[in-house]
Formats: structure tokens, C-alpha cells, sequence
């Protein structure tokens, strides 16, 4: 882990200090070396101290996100290289020194042994992500788009900032391995729930729950491809990790409180399927699914089974490859279009079949198509919430309906159909593309493989 971490900083000087012309291959280079050194935390499934002096940590839980941590920082490196690259030298520089510090911001904070740590670190990605967005995003939007995403995050996160200054002045602890060993909090039974929901309402803005997500779809559709890759492959999963870290201190006393967040959670998972029918914007499309995916994910974690963590991690897992996936495609077709709305997009079979035949692994696998990671995770946490209560499957059924409903439905109005001519002039696929493809499905299939990775991080 503190190989990683280190790593991870030492690309800062690489992206000042190498000659323009070898800048994007090198640090493409160095951040495909860390992410193959990631790959070894996976065999670790106990707890790992670091530094001896009680700063970061690594355990089962963290192990999966910071490999998808590690692993997309290539990607997104890839992904910027063509559409920055005609940038002056130094914006170019600074570009790459902000998914360096995001990539950094995120290992310390799933690798965080503290929780005022990990809050630190939660609020710091906001700042690169923000530049990202405000600075780079291609639309006049952006500035309002990067307005939304900071003031839902710091307005949801100063509650929980305060419970935290609570829980560590009564408990005298924040220490994620000690949280369930501590004392019970001497409070009226009223600043108990309170000082729960404080610590729940900023994770599932993050995440985000369906009647808070008003900033996602904003914040896709304004900022630049690799700004929604990260965003939702690796941001949106700081809020799962954080509520699963929550669960080792919440009292059954508190699990009231949690009931109108579940069915919340399940409600917006069957309204942003019908949502998803009727977008016209490939990004908001893929924005609006991605808060489906995350309603379930919300309601296994919130109902705190074994099974419901296992599905929750197993789909946070495969929806950061898959998502970060469609919006990279999102953009190779735009580059050739220059339009994301999904009627101007018929016909991509006849000019680009093998750049079809991602959207369509892309598509199946975001529909759960077995055998990937998504339906293995999603049919854990369809049981989890049967098991837990039996009405919960008439929303689930209905929600994996409507899914393979616009799922189906925007592959078929992309794919087929009479060709428009805006795509007369379809530049043809490029090497890159299917490199990128090609490592974002990699994994997924090793995955699928081995599912017992994601499986004992849970279980053990």
C-alpha cells in the first residue's frame, strides 16, 4: 500500500519535469506500473498496518476500490491524451497534476486508518475535481455544474464533520478498527438518530440517493470525458465506502432512521430506469443510470447484512469499470459527430462495427448480463433485500425490467436505424479506442472468472 502511495506522489515530478514530447507516453508508462503493482492488494485479506504509527491501513474492504483506484488512472491518462494534447504545454501539465493529486487524495482515503483522515481526504477531492470540471469542462455550463457538485458536497459533509468532533470528544476515538468496541454514547435517544443521520446524509449525497442527485447529471454533461470517468467509476464510491465504514458504529437503535433512505434508494432505482427512456443526451443517460445502480447499492449497504455488502462492494466494483466505460465511448462518438444526442447516433454498425461491439458488451454488461460482475453483485443484493423484506422485490423485479428495457432501447436507437448524415464523413476506429475498451473489459472478465476476490473482502 505505501509502495502505491508513494508511487502515486513521484508521478508528480514526472508531469513537470519530462520533455513535452515524451509527457503523455511516459506517464501513461508510470501509472500502468503502479496500477499492475495495485493488483498484488487483492491477495491481502486481513489487516495490514502501515508506518507502524497508526496513519493508513489496508484491509478487505479498501483492498477492491483502491485497485480500481489504481487502475483507472491510466485510463483517464489515455483518455485526455488526444482531446489535451493540441493544449498549451503548461495546461497540459496542470491537466495531469490533477488527476495526479485526485488519484492521491483517493488512496489516502480509502486507505485511511483514521476517520478525521478519511473526511480530510473526502473533502480534498473536491478541488481537483472541481478544476477538472470548471476548467475543462467543453460546455458555458460548466461553472454551474461545478457550482452544484461543490455546495451539495460541502452542505451534506459539514454535518457529518460535526459528528465526527462529537464522536471523538465522547468516545475519545475515531479509529475505524476501534469504532466497535467503543463505549455507548451517553445522549437523549433524539441526538442519537441525529448524530446518525449526520453521519449518513453526506455518503449518500456522494453516492448519490435519488432526491439528492440533482448535482450528478449536471456535473457529467458539463465536464470532460475523463472528468465523468472518474467521477463515476471512483468518486460516487466514496460514499458506499464510507457508509460501509459507518455500519461499524451504528447502534440497532438507529436502524429506524434508515428505513426512509431504503425505500428512497428503491423508489429513484425504479424512476431513473423511466427517466433513462426518455433522455436525449448520451451522458445524461449514462448519468441517470448510474444513480439506479447506486439506489440498490444504497439499500444493501443500509439494510447491513453479509449479503447486502458483498452485492454492494461486487456492483460498486464492476459499475466503476462499466460507467467509466460508456462515457469514454460516449466521447469517441462525439469526436467523430459532434453531437451526444442518441436519434443523431443511428447507424454505427455500417461505419464503426468494432466500436459497436463495445457499446454492446458495454451495454450488456451494464444490464447485468451474466456471467459479469454486475448480474453476480446485483443478484446478491436482490436476495439481500428479499430476505429482508419480501415486498422489496416487487420494486427490484420491476427496476431489472425497466433496465434491460432502455438498456436495449438505446443500443438498438444507436446501432440501427437509417443512417443521418452527420456520419457520412465516421473517421474510422482507432487503436487507442480498443486499448482503452479492451482494459476497462479485462478486468471485468477476470472478475467473472474469479468472483471470489470481491467475495471473501466481504465474507471474511
Amino acid at each position: 500500500m505505501l509502495t502505491i502511495l508513494i508511487s502515486s506522489v513521484l508521478l508528480l515530478p514526472s508531469a513537470w519535469l519530462v520533455p513535452k514530447s515524451w509527457l503523455w507516453p511516459v506517464l501513461t508508462a508510470q501509472s500502468l506500473f503502479i496500477a499492475s503493482i495495485s493488483t498484488k492488494l487483492l491477495q491481502n485479506h486481513t489487516f495490514v498496518p502501515m508506518l507502524n504509527i497508526n496513519i493508513l491501513w489496508n484491509d478487505d474492504l479498501s483492498s477492491p476500490l483502491l485497485s480500481l483506484t489504481c487502475w483507472l488512472l491510466p485510463l483517464l491518462i489515455l483518455a485526455g491524451s488526444v482531446t489535451k494534447y493540441d493544449e498549451p504545454t503548461i495546461r497540459q501539465r496542470i491537466y495531469i497534476t490533477n488527476m495526479i493529486l485526485l488519484q492521491i487524495f483517493l488512496v489516502m482515503a480509502f486507505s485511511a486508518y483514521d476517520f478525521m483522515l478519511f473526511y480530510i481526504m473526502f473533502e480534498a477531492t473536491i478541488i481537483p475535481t472541481l478544476f477538472i470540471i470548471t476548467r475543462w469542462g467543453p460546455q458555458g455550463e460548466r461553472l454551474t455544474a461545478g457550482s452544484h457538485f461543490m455546495f451539495y458536497t460541502l452542505i451534506g459533509s459539514l454535518p457529518l464533520l460535526i459528528a465526527l468532533i462529537y464522536l471523538w470528544h465522547t468516545a475519545g476515538s475515531l479509529v475505524f478498527p476501534m469504532l466497535y468496541y467503543l463505549p455507548p454514547i451517553p445522549s437523549s435517544p433524539w441526538a442519537y438518530k441525529l448524530l446518525g443521520l449526520a453521519c449518513l446524509l453526506a455518503f449518500l449525497i456522494k453516492m448519490p440517493l435519488y432526491g439528492v442527485h440533482l448535482w450528478l447529471p449536471k456535473a457529467h454533461v458539463e465536464a470532460p470525458i475523463p472528468g465523468s470517468m472518474v467521477l463515476a467509476a471512483i468518486l460516487l464510491k466514496l460514499g458506499g465506502y464510507g457508509m460501509m465504514r459507518m455500519a461499524l458504529e451504528y447502534d440497532p437503535a438507529l436502524k429506524p432512521i434508515t428505513y426512509p433512505f431504503i425505500i428512497l434508494a428503491l423508489w429513484g432505482l425504479v424512476m431513473t430506469g423511466f427517466i433513462c427512456l426518455r433522455q436525449t443526451d448520451m451522458k445524461s443517460f449514462i448519468a441517470y443510470s448510474s444513480v439506479g445502480h447506486m439506489g440498490i447499492v444504497i439499500a444493501g449497504i443500509l439494510i447491513e447484512t453479509p449479503l447486502g455488502f458483498h452485492g454492494a462492494l461486487t456492483v460498486m466494483i464492476a459499475h466503476g469499470f462499466i460507467s467509466s466505460l460508456l462515457f469514454y465511448l460516449t466521447n469517441a462518438s462525439y469526436e467523430r459527430t459532434h453531437t451526444r444526442t442518441i436519434i443523431l447516433m443511428r447507424g454505427l454498425k455500417i461505419f464503426v462495427p468494432l466500436l459497436t461491439l463495445w457499446w454492446f458488451l458495454a451495454i450488456l454488461a451494464n444490464m447485468a448480463f451474466p456471467p459479469t460482475p454486475n448480474f453476480i453483485g446485483e443478484i446478491a443484493l436482490i436476495q439481500a433485500l428479499y430476505e429482508w423484506a419480501t415486498p422489496t422485490f416487487i420494486t427490484t423485479g420491476l427496476a431489472m425490467i425497466v433496465t434491460a428495457w432502455y438498456s436495449l432501447h438505446f443500443f438498438v436507437a444507436i446501432a440501427h436505424g437509417t443512417v443521418t448524415k452527420n456520419v457520412f464523413m465516421y473517421p474510422p476506429d482507432l487503436t487507442q479506442e480498443q486499448i482503452i475498451a479492451l482494459l476497462h473489459l479485462l478486468p471485468l472478465l477476470l472478475l467473472s472468472l474469479k468472483p471470489i476476490i470481491l467475495a471473501l473482502a466481504v465474507s471474511s
